[in-house]
């Protein structure tokens, strides 16, 4: 009896380390599998990021631009000049800036800038620019557009576009940003983890997008930069 009290005890005194131990297992495994997802999300997201080229050849009733960027302003304007869409948004510009301002940054392309070029300006995000961009597409009644934009932000660029306008042909113009045009984004860290909190924002707009209720347009078109960093 008093070997089997001892045995007793000793497996009591025991538990609590082996419990400790189990549930480290559990975590560690729980990480990796979730590492693992990760990793394969990544990998997904990346197979979604178009190249760039030349795209001169699209044709549809509009383009809009996302700001971010000059090289997606004056691809847009490139676009709008040699007729690939009869007028251009850009969207998310800074209240300040006018017509007359974008001209004579771009005098190239001064007179379609004058003429052809809306400004948006109550954007704060990417779903602030879909929200935009589907009233100027509902009231000049186009039923295409191309869509300009750096090419790492294309794709929730897309799903927020088809997501307000469901019924309207998206062209893709993806913009390369010098930071991607060089080596690989993967041997320069501030490119990679430009990649990688895009993806990031990337998975939180699909998650919202494919759970949560649509937000009323006014409620998304002024919605704070705090869930969408500015882009680049």
């Amino acid at each position: 009896m008093v070997a089997g009290s001892d045995l007793h005890a000793r497996h009591a005194a025991l538990s609590p380390r082996a419990a400790v131990w189990r549930a480290v297992r559990a975590l560690a495994l729980a990480a990796l599998i979730g590492g693992g997802l990760a990793l394969a999300g990544f990998v997904g997201f990346l197979r979604l990021v178009p190249s760039g080229g030349d795209h001169l050849n699209e044709k549809a009733d509009g383009i809009v631009a996302l700001t971010g960027g000059a090289e997606r302003l004056s691809d847009a304007l490139r676009l709008l000049a040699a007729g690939s869409g009869k007028r251009l948004l850009i969207s998310g510009v800074h209240p300040a800036t006018t017509e007359n301002e974008l001209a004579r940054a771009q005098p190239d392309y001064a007179p379609w800038a004058r003429c052809c070029v809306d400004l948006g300006r109550r954007a704060l995000n990417t779903a602030g620019n879909a929200v935009e961009t589907k009233r100027w597409v509902e009231r000049h009644q186009f039923r295409s557009l191309i869509v300009v934009t750096s090419g790492y932000h294309m794709p929730r660029t897309m799903m927020e576009l088809a997501r307000e306008m469901p019924d309207v042909a998206l062209i893709p113009h993806p913009v390369v940003t010098d930071r991607l045009r060089g080596e690989p984004w993967w041997r320069d860290w501030a490119t990679a983890k430009l990649m990688g909190g895009e993806y990031v924002k990337y998975v939180a707009a699909l998650v919202r997008v494919r759970l949560a209720p649509r937000m009323s347009s006014a409620e998304t078109a002024t919605a704070g930069r705090g869930a969408d960093a500015p882009r680049s």
